[in-house]
């Protein structure tokens, strides 16, 4: 142990530091002699035992005299006071300093708590498992008091707790808000490590979220319209994170890389083939995409052409395969919702008949599992997913119920849950990293309360826990497996990420302890420099020298700066009055402006022109004579 003690104290390995984000700060790490450490560790330890040992062999010859006339009746004697037969103390001592295997047992012994007293500790169950992890472990120091427990035995309780109460391990302590836009977030993506999120919504913006760039501000690094006009209907980071499916309400999906760039574009399918095999693309609405989870190249879309289709992002001319679902009669049905297994080897699509259609990925025309009222007909089933180990199958259907399967036996659902309102096609449900607890997330009518996020427990689809989100409809919700973090999207532009300071790594710990950055003045001051390089020399405006200059220039200017006008003091000017009058004309121009009082009864002011308009009349009555 104490070898491994010191080559952790030594030198990190630097692909770790890299990798772990270390690396940039340019500090040398500090390296350690290993062999001096030991030594002097292990002096330490030979120094320490000596000690102890002459004071037990004092005890022990007090005692010894004791022993042979009372028997020893406390059953709970401890290891430090038993002897091994046929070896005296001396010679455990000089075993120890030649480093054999008794130097483990001797020290224990000698310088730390006994064997039992700590096995009893953990209780009598582990006694057994754990004699041996104890007699290699080394203890150097006094004895441990009787009533503590180590911090491991702890963590121990704590799992065990969590096991037993699932709903410990769901990380909604803490909150962040992310505010996308006004309208649906109806696309959420996080990448493979956790370090950026994506969302996409009805106003047709992706934007760009950097968890170790952010401040506490939460402002997203980068926003853009990948699809023109047309909503986002899902992002997904493919398995190496390096490019982004985006699938939206056109025919075409587009890939982007990290940074938002396109990639590729798919092809637009001939509309006026009828055979959906033989057009090289789609040619409706996009529903659904998703990435193959082991081949970084590969993705799927499902479309209202009722086919789903495999693409090859280096060959963005036609497409790699074509499936598609049929209904009982045989006939077109639209596939609403798409997804690869966890290995990649099936497809299975969501239908607007209520079928769930699965195929062998290298095996286009007949399906391996079909199930053909998993849902109820006419409704979109939202969203289908596979659990972490592969044999079970969730799905959110537009009939307002959760599901899972057992692709075996496709016939009937393992669990279902109903009363769970969806009114978007592109509703979620998603496995714990645990794969214990699935999630989905209900919708709301405007001002008909408040949308949550339910988690059901997958055995048994008790439902363990809810979280009311906001007051709107949750459509999205991603819980992450390398952060422990849950990210919700919701019909009011709004995404959040649910995490536990504890339990949840990096993710939005990252950003929330930053203090929003400062706004500098210049920036907000100084107007934008407009460059007419062809304009006539009486328009063009004059080349910037600096920001500092420019921003003391405007504070002079009395326009720029808003000024206000002072007090004339003196003589009016420009058009204004002077203060106190000082000639005759300002004065008496002051007093006429002050003297605002009318002694005139208003009555006869209004009735002075009655009685010559009754002797001569001219406006009113002349018209009315005839």
């Amino acid at each position: 142990p104490l070898v491994a003690d010191a080559e952790m104290l030594g030198t990190p390995d630097p692909e770790l530091a890299a990798t772990m984000g270390f690396s940039g700060f340019g500090k040398k790490a500090r390296t350690f002699d290993l062999e001096a450490m030991f030594e002097q560790t292990r002096r330490t330890a030979v120094e320490r035992s000596r000690k102890v040992l002459e004071a037990r062999e004092r005890e022990k010859e007090d005692q010894a005299e004791k022993e042979f006339r009372i028997p020893c009746t406390d059953s709970s004697v401890s290891a430090s006071s038993i002897t091994r037969p046929g070896s005296t103390l001396t010679e455990r001592y000089l075993d120890m300093v030649e480093g054999n295997e008794s130097e483990d047992n001797s020290n224990e012994a000698l310088s730390g708590p006994s064997v039992q007293s700590r096995s009893s500790a953990k209780g009598p169950a582990e006694d057994t498992d754990d004699d041996d992890d104890d007699d290699d472990e080394e203890f150097i120091g006094p004895p441990l008091p009787p009533g503590f427990k180590d911090s491991d035995d702890d963590n121990d309780d704590d799992t065990e707790e969590e096991d037993n109460n699932p709903v410990k391990k769901i990380p909604d302590s803490h909150e962040i808000t992310l505010q996308h836009g006004t309208k649906t977030v109806s696309a959420l993506g996080l990448d493979p490590s956790g370090a950026r999120l994506i969302t996409g919504g009805y106003d047709y913006d992706v934007k760009f979220w950097d968890f170790a760039g952010m401040d506490a501000s939460l402002q997203a690094f980068r926003s853009l319209q990948p699809c023109e006009c047309h909503q986002i209907k899902s992002l997904q980071y493919s398995s190496t994170g390096d490019v982004i499916l985006v699938v939206s309400g056109n025919s075409q999906a587009k890939v982007l890389d990290r940074d938002g760039f396109p990639v590729m574009e798919c092809i637009k399918g001939d509309q006026y083939i009828v055979d959906m095999t033989n057009t090289k693309g789609h040619t409706a609405m996009l529903n659904s995409g998703c990435w193959h989870p082991k081949i970084k190249e590969e993705f799927l879309t499902c479309s209202n052409d009722g086919t789903v289709r495999t693409w090859d992002v280096n060959n963005e001319k036609k497409h790699k395969s074509v499936f598609k679902p049929r209904s009982i009669q045989g006939k077109r049905v639209i596939p609403t919702t798409c997804t690869y297994s966890r290995d990649g080897k099936l497809i299975a699509a969501g239908c607007q008949d209520g079928s769930i259609q699965i195929w062998d990925r290298n095996m286009t025309v007949h399906t391996k599992f079909h199930c053909r009222q998993a849902h109820a007909s006419g409704t979109d089933t939202s969203c289908l997913t596979f659990s972490y180990d592969g044999t079970v199958l969730a799905s959110r259907g537009g009939d307002d119920t959760l599901k899972i399967w057992d692709i075996r036996q496709f016939k009937k659902p393992l669990n279902s849950a109903g009363g769970l309102p969806s009114f978007f096609p592109m509703t979620d449900c998603c496995f714990s990293p645990d794969d214990k607890i699935l999630v989905t997330g209900t919708s709301v009518k405007k001002g008909g309360g408040s949308g949550k996020l339910f988690f059901f427990y997958r055995e048994t689809f008790q439902k363990l826990y809810e979280i009311e989100v906001t007051d709107a409809s949750v459509v999205r919700c991603l819980w992450h497996p390398k952060l422990n973090q849950i990210m919700v999207g919701t019909g009011n532009g709004l995404a959040k990420v649910y995490y536990d300071p504890v339990k949840s790594q990096r993710g939005a710990k990252l950003c929330v302890v930053k203090t929003k950055r400062k706004e500098r003045q210049a920036e907000t001051l100084t107007q934008d420099y407009i460059i007419t390089p062809h304009a006539l020399p009486m328009f063009r405006e004059p080349r910037q020298r600096s920001t500092r200059k420019q921003l003391e220039k405007d504070r002079l200017d009395p326009l720029k700066s808003h000024k206000p006008e002072p007090p004339v003091a003196g003589a009016g000017r420009g058009g204004r009055v002077g203060t106190h009058g000082v000639t005759l004309s300002s004065y008496i121009v002051k007093n006429i402006a002050l003297d605002k009082t009318d002694d005139s009864n208003p009555r006869e002011a209004i009735l002075r022109h009655a009685k010559e308009a009754e002797e001569n009349p001219y406006w009113v009555a002349p018209a009315y004579a005839k």
